[in-house]
């Protein structure tokens, strides 16, 4: 039986996962080069950011900036796209309320944590959760497992206890890797992802029950 329940943030819970892909492409433009669409999601979905980082300068090996001034680059573009939407997916903001009323519930990032901070308040599940982990928490990063590892110690259970939220290949991969229960987001309109190893697809979080986790 399930006693833990762990959620990725961008693309899960918040619909900012496609605009870390524009910003990216914002700010290859701003630096003189053209980075398509295709290449852009393969650079950066699903991946934690200090993949994204080694994979933009092997794109673009001539740039020379540290993750730091990339972050603080491509930061501006990525808040001025999330602050002029609502970005929240309510399905799973709705599945995190109900599951918290009887079950631990966190999430699981591969972002910076004050990114993961800053997308827990717009989702508005802070007192829904009883911890969370960012990028800067383990290594290395999705699709290793060590971040689902490392939240199913914290939650102190095996990670066979825990179901695993996530939207991405990577993500999933990380999720089986660790031993958990994979259910993958595959939404319609989004990127088309590799969902094979997942142990249950849906379309929306609001769809899930947990008589539907079985070993």
């Amino acid at each position: 039986m399930a006693s833990v329940y762990l959620f990725d943030l961008d693309g899960t819970l918040v619909d900012t996962e496609i605009l870390w892909v524009e910003a990216m492409e914002l700010l290859a433009k701003e630096r003189g080069y053209e980075l398509t669409r295709e290449v852009a999601l393969n650079m950066v979905y699903g991946i934690s950011w200090p993949e994204v980082y080694e994979r933009f300068l092997k794109r673009f090996p001539e740039l020379t900036m540290s993750i730091e001034a990339m972050g603080e680059a491509i930061n501006p573009y990525f808040l001025q796209l999330r602050d002029s939407q609502d970005v929240r997916i309510p399905g799973s903001i709705a599945l995190v309320k109900e599951l918290a009323k009887e079950h631990t519930v966190a999430v699981v990032s591969g972002s910076y944590r004050y990114d993961v901070e800053a997308g827990i308040r717009i989702a508005g599940i802070e007192p829904y959760l009883k911890f969370y982990l960012g990028h800067e928490d383990y290594t290395p990063g999705k699709p290793d497992p060590a971040c689902y590892v490392a939240a199913a110690k914290l939650a102190g259970v095996e990670t066979a206890q825990c179901v695993v939220f996530e939207d991405s290949w990577a993500g999933v991969t990380a999720a089986k890797e660790a031993g958990a229960f994979a259910v993958a987001l595959s939404r319609p309109g989004r990127p088309a992802q590799d969902y094979s190893q997942a142990d249950l697809i849906l379309s929306d979080l609001s769809e899930f029950d947990p008589s539907q986790v079985k070993r």
